[in-house]
């Protein structure tokens, strides 16, 4: 029987050397790390407070709030170059040297990214969206346009607008919900580092410094991943487009894909159970050790 947790009860603080980093805390077991995404007002918690009973019934559940979103202390980086670092400072804050990890779009990446420069920090990945790059659709997709639009000109009919780029179902858009995004995303220093994100100027910037870099990009490495990989998706994800699961299906060694049916990028709220159910077997089943 799952128990109801709350954000009192769960709420934690840890002081690093970069500042505080909020966190949720359910649970006792192996240690499971959630990451959440990006977008306006996103938080770990709204990401995944749907799913933290269920979990935390098998493991001690971590959900990190990253710096730049408005809830741990922001750093001077940009919030997905600080994103990385924050999960190791994380872990070595509680001395953890490995934990499985469940990243939601952004997440994922940032879970990927991890995996690969730290190969011994990260037992099982599941990643929620968002990982690899398209490879028959239009980029950016809808949800980043609408992201995008909302950055420059934050109104709450721009919000709505992502917000239902964001699902299948548009009866999951509540009044309830857009209030409590609409207060978080519009905090000036919130807004101040998304624009860092997803400003127009920020993401020409950093088409250029890609281009001019000799680094290759994280899904050009996906094929050096070592820990286990469930890749999950919505049919109709709007945000990441279901063909950017192949890259990562297909170069991750011994990774496997998931996909719900009528279901948008928030796999984890609007499949929950089936998204549930399906992590869960992954994250439990007793493997045999892949061979590399």
């Amino acid at each position: 029987m799952t128990t109801e947790l709350t954000f009192e009860s769960t709420a934690r603080e840890l002081a690093t050397a970069r500042g505080v980093l909020c966190y949720h805390e359910a649970g006792q077991g192996p240690p499971l790390l959630f990451l959440h995404g990006s977008g306006p007002g996103v938080s770990g918690w709204r990401n995944f407070r749907g799913n933290l009973a269920a979990f935390a019934e098998h493991f001690r559940c971590l959900i990190l709030e990253f710096p730049g979103f408005g809830v741990s202390d922001p750093t001077d980086e940009h919030p997905m170059a600080a994103a990385s670092g924050a999960v190791t400072r994380f872990l070595d804050g509680l001395g953890l040297e490995r934990a499985d990890v469940i990243g939601n779009s952004m997440g994922g990446i940032v879970g990927a990214q991890v995996a690969l420069a730290h190969p011994d920090r990260v037992g099982r990945l599941v990643t929620v969206g968002g990982i690899g790059r398209p490879l028959f659709s239009p980029a950016p997709g809808e949800g980043i346009r609408l992201l995008v639009e909302f950055t420059e000109r934050p109104t709450r009919e721009a919000l709505v607008q992502w917000l239902h780029s964001m699902v299948y179902d548009p009866a999951l858009i509540t009044e309830e919900l857009i209030e409590e995004r609409w207060q978080q995303a519009t905090d000036p220093v919130t807004l101040a580092a998304a624009r860092r994100m997803y400003g127009r100027a920020a993401l020409a910037a950093g088409m250029k410094a890609a281009e001019a870099s000799a680094a290759p990009p994280y899904w050009a490495m996906l094929h050096r991943l070592t820990a286990r990989t469930l890749i999950t998706w919505g049919r109709d994800d709007r945000v990441s487009p279901l063909d950017m699961a192949l890259l990562p299906m297909r170069t991750i060694p011994e990774a496997e894909l998931h996909v719900f049916p009528d279901c948008g990028h928030w796999v984890m709220i609007e499949q929950k159970q089936a998204w549930e159910n399906v992590v869960l077997a992954f994250l439990t089943r007793k493997d045999v050790p892949a061979s590399r």
